[in-house]
């Protein structure tokens, strides 16, 4: 899937605030099958490191807006 450059930081920053809140949602004391969550978690950063990785060499390298700044 090829994603506009325009939208590379938005990408970052909503797949940053999404593990934020799913690290939040496991301390939860009312979640309900939180192994599933647990599971959503590591899926879900493992793709937010790759589109890190992804932003850093396609984006981040034309003169984008550097990775550390949105993070």
């Amino acid at each position: 899937m090829e994603i506009p450059d325009a939208w590379a930081s938005l990408l970052v920053s909503a797949l940053m605030d999404a593990v934020t809140y799913n690290r939040q949602l496991l301390n939860s004391q009312t979640l309900k099958n939180r192994d599933e969550y647990e599971e959503h978690l590591v899926v879900l950063n493992e793709l937010f490191e790759h589109v890190k990785e992804e932003y850093k060499r396609k984006v981040e390298s034309h003169g984008g807006i550097p990775l550390d700044d949105l993070l």
